[in-house]
């Protein structure tokens, strides 16, 4: 059996995790058809089981990280 994955819009602020409802940044598709949502804290903790059960892990947690968009002279 094959099973195609469509590509995963990103997340917002309105996605919240699973565990304790602060904003998401790891979605986990579940190999039984399912997904998960779970903040940059909890999807570290539940990383080595949540790779057992999962088709595919799109991980957002480098925006933590990254600086914000500025504004360029021709866009102010």
């Amino acid at each position: 059996m094959t099973t195609v994955l469509t590509p995963a819009s990103p997340l917002t602020a309105a996605d919240r995790c699973d565990r304790c409802g602060a904003q998401a940044y790891l979605r986990v598709v579940l190999l039984s058809g399912g997904e998960l949502l779970f903040c940059a804290h909890h999807g570290r903790k539940f990383e080595p089981e949540l790779k057992k059960i999962a088709a595919e892990i799109q991980d957002e947690t480098e925006r933590l990280t990254s600086a914000p968009n500025t504004a360029s002279e021709e866009e102010r």
